[in-house]
């Protein structure tokens, strides 16, 4: 069997020759590309955009490092007051990990500024110190771009004490609209793109899916 083209028929192993063909070439490509990066290091990750799966596609790093025997410390700033899905199932692993659940909520629940700005400033000193210490080789700031939009931490102190983050570690920042201060600093950026949300429907937030 196989396509007629210009009056010659291509059979199924025509096809598959060509194909080997082409996946040797490309491997070859990437096997050269491979070839030159060569050095390994901790990165600063952020997560950012109006579309779902920010801190979903953040957990999932979690908990690959975790599957590594990597420990990794988590900070939330403002999720603390949901009881969520991942911090129940992350209980199970023990000394491994570290999750403190430090907000308040979203600031359009607390209606009080001034005690977002002293549960932001928590945090953060929680944050840093998971930082510093060099047990952790991955520390997560779930919505710390949120807290840095309403200007509840200094911008300035929080990029710089990023960038001189230990070199091993990995951290990585969740919440739309990142600064670009943060972005600019950042290793990996990758932006979440809303097409389509159930939300819009009328569909709640649901166990599992958004907690």
């Amino acid at each position: 069997m196989g396509d007629v083209l210009s009056g010659i028929v291509e059979t199924e192993e025509d096809i598959n020759r060509r194909h080997n063909e082409k996946m040797v070439r490309r491997k070859a490509v990437r096997d050269r590309m491979l070839a030159t990066k060569t050095e390994e290091r901790g990165l600063l990750i952020v997560h950012t955009g109006k579309g779902k799966g920010k801190s979903t596609a953040a957990f999932g790093t979690v908990l690959r490092c975790l599957g590594h025997g990597m420990r990794v410390g988590i900070v939330q700033f403002v999720k603390g007051v949901w009881q969520t899905g991942e911090r129940v199932a992350l209980e199970r692993f023990g000394d491994l990990v570290t999750c403190r659940a430090m907000g308040e909520g979203f600031t359009w629940d607390t209606q009080d500024r001034a005690r977002d700005i002293v549960a932001a400033r928590r945090a953060w000193e929680a944050a840093k110190e998971m930082i510093s210490d060099p047990a952790y080789r991955l520390v997560l700031l779930d919505e710390l771009s949120i807290v840095l939009r309403y200007d509840y931490l200094p911008l300035g102190e929080v990029v710089a004490s990023l960038k001189a983050k230990p070199r091993d570690l990995h951290v990585i920042v969740t919440g739309r609209n990142a600064r670009p201060e943060l972005i600019e600093a950042a290793d990996l950026v990758t932006e979440m793109t809303l097409v389509k949300h159930p939300f819009r429907s009328g569909v709640k937030a649901q166990p599992g899916i958004e907690f």
